[in-house]
């Protein structure tokens, strides 16, 4: 599929066994809107079929929530491991607090919370890499409430990258055939420049190339470049990186065999060039990227992180603090995020070599 305004998710293959895939979803943080979006994410029955969803959090935060909505028909079972399958209308969850009933307190940022949140992300990460779970969807965390409870970390991306020893993990944002890709992600604009090299480009290009071809089965992806600088540097007028950096990471990528085209100019390449054959879009920044993509595929885009050995996807908004156990939040984002997840499941699956 190529890259078209978002029509979102293309279907999953089928499960090469036949059986559900197994996903770990993780609940945030305990006052966000986080078990919120997955609960209702549950309740569509169009979804679950596809696979065994296995909540990683506390039982007590997600009745909390779940009396908000008013589903007085949840019934949660408290597990030990993965189960081999769930009951229609049943949850399973591993519950992870130190607490049989954790603080909620809606619309806060507190150690607690972020002691939780990130408790359910060691424990899905854990089940990710021995093999009990085929994926894992995680739904937001507060960087705030992470940072009071003692965890130095930029967000969830760095923190499992680090957890599955991937040195250089990328971002990339889906929705349907959209895809876009970071070169440098949660850092300050002032740090842009200097981050944004020759051999970080290079090295984004190699990721999502192959991220492409096996996670979302596309044989020969084609990729655009942007540039950094206004009008892509207006050769040189606004800046000189497309010329001296940017231009040789396109030029270095294309002698590997990659097909990428670029710098290509940021301010137009949304409105105009979406529909010009390309797989993915690699932008240098973070804003860069997620403030068009925000704009064409809000409550629908998922949080991809490619070139992890396990698969990761979480939906394209945080914690929504302000409404926060309200009932207001939408659930598009995190529905989207499990159906990438099962979709490159099986991707991977189906890719992995035969003994």
């Amino acid at each position: 599929m190529r890259i078209q305004r978002p029509t979102f998710q293309r279907p999953e293959p089928p499960a090469p066994n036949g059986s559900p895939t197994r996903i770990a979803i993780t609940l945030g943080d305990p006052n966000g809107i986080g078990p919120e979006v997955v609960l209702k994410s549950l309740h569509d029955p169009g979804l679950v079929p596809s696979m065994t969803p296995v909540l990683i959090g506390s039982a007590h935060v997600l009745r909390v929530h779940a009396d908000v909505l008013g589903f007085s028909d949840l019934d949660i079972h408290v597990v030990d491991e993965v189960p081999d399958e769930v009951p229609p209308g049943d949850v399973a969850l591993l519950d992870v607090s130190e607490r049989p009933e954790p603080p909620v307190t809606f619309g806060t940022t507190t150690a607690d919370g972020g002691r939780l949140a990130m408790r359910a992300v060691e424990r899905a990460v854990d089940a990710c890499l021995a093999g009990t779970v085929d994926a894992m969807a995680t739904a937001p965390i507060s960087k705030e409430a992470v940072r009071k409870a003692g965890y130095d970390i930029p967000g969830h991306t760095e923190y499992i990258a680090e957890r599955t020893g991937t040195a250089k993990p990328t971002m990339m944002m889906v929705a349907g055939g959209l895809r876009v890709g970071l070169v440098t992600s949660h850092v300050p604009l002032s740090e842009v420049p200097s981050l944004v090299t020759e051999e970080a480009i290079l090295e984004k290009v190699r990721v999502i190339d192959e991220s492409l071809r096996t996670d979302f089965a596309i044989d020969d992806p084609k990729m655009a470049v942007l540039g950094l600088n206004p009008h892509a540097g207006e050769a040189g007028a606004f800046g000189q990186e497309e010329e001296t950096v940017i231009a040789p990471a396109v030029e270095a990528a294309r002698e590997e065999g990659f097909r990428v085209d670029g710098p290509v100019a940021a301010d137009g390449f949304f409105a105009t060039q979406l529909e010009a054959g390309y797989d993915a879009v690699l932008a240098m920044y973070h804003d860069q990227g997620l403030v068009p993509f925000k704009a064409l595929a809000f409550d629908h885009g998922v949080n991809y992180t490619a070139g992890l050995p396990i698969v990761r996807t979480s939906p394209d908004h945080g914690t929504a603090l302000g409404i926060a156990g309200k009932g207001m939040a939408l659930a598009g984002s995190m529905r989207s995020a499990l159906e990438v997840a099962v979709a490159v499941a099986r991707h991977r699956q189906a890719a992995a070599p035969t003994a």
